[in-house]
């Protein structure tokens, strides 16, 4: 399974444990089973103290966090390597079953889970709800400031716009990519077009009624917009009139916490250029 498909399927209800006290010589040790909360709590933990993170953090084509620094701790990747890792508390998703939320607990550890974040302020939270975890609320609010200060430019007159993924995949409204072009400056043109979040927007619907902006996030990362989807690069859109195809690394899409200030910058750059 693909890192978007398991980050698509992910619900913003979890399933948490209350954390037990810190040991008396070190902060709780934390391994973490979800791709974006890897990105936060890399962020957000003391060095140390995140000690595994998931499989796709160590891919430069999924992750959100500094690979580098993924690499360097264990893959949580199931019960036993987590295990392994010797944590205080998993954060998870809710691709993580009752048996695997049976196992922690009967080994003792403490569990969170946690999901996509629909809106700026939901990631605020789970930012600080994951500093907190962490005892670390000063490093929580530092990363909060960070994205608040990214989002507290004032939002000009809005253009119309579709972020257009590999596949035709649309981001619909109710998503933090459209939160975020709302405060950028652009009208997400999907749900006028009777579309949500995961529909499929085909090449010859598009054209008969394209939007200002086409924000094409496809093809691999680093190597250009193109690769990959030849319906995102199809010739027919360098003809339409009135329509601009920014470039949008899918990346960005993903998660929210420290990722947020990234897309924001881009969007409003998209923005000012128009």
């Amino acid at each position: 399974m693909t890192r978007a498909a398991v980050l698509g399927a992910l619900a913003l209800a979890g399933c948490s444990a209350p954390l037990p006290p810190p040991r008396a010589d070190a902060l709780p040790r934390i391994a973490s089973t979800n791709p974006c909360s890897d990105a936060i709590l890399a962020e957000v933990t003391a060095p140390g103290q995140l000690v595994a993170v998931s499989r796709y953090s160590r891919d430069p084509s999924q992750s959100s966090m500094d690979v580098a620094l993924a690499r360097r701790l264990a893959v949580a990747d199931g019960t036993e390597t987590v295990a392994a890792a010797r944590p205080d508390l998993v954060i998870g998703s809710p691709f993580d079953g009752a048996a695997a939320r049976g196992a922690y607990a009967r080994m003792g550890i403490a569990y969170e889970g946690v999901g996509i974040a629909a809106t700026v302020a939901d990631s605020i939270a789970q930012v600080r709800r994951l500093a907190s975890l962490a005892h670390q609320p000063a490093r929580g609010e530092a990363l909060v400031a960070r994205i608040e200060a990214a989002v507290a430019a004032p939002t000009p007159p809005p253009v119309t716009a579709i972020v257009w993924q590999g596949g035709g995949l649309v981001a619909g409204d109710g998503t933090l990519v459209a939160d975020l072009m709302r405060r950028s400056g652009f009208a997400n043109a999907v749900a006028a077009r009777g579309l949500g979040q995961g529909s499929v927007l085909g090449l010859e619907r598009l054209v008969a009624d394209p939007p200002q902006v086409i924000f094409v996030a496809g093809g691999a990362r680093g190597r250009g917009w193109a690769l990959g989807d030849r319906m995102l690069a199809h010739p027919v859109l360098a003809h339409l009139r009135g329509t601009r195809r920014i470039a949008l690394d899918p990346a960005l899409l993903w998660c929210g916490g420290p990722t947020i200030p990234r897309l924001a910058e881009a969007l409003r750059a998209a923005r000012s250029s128009l």
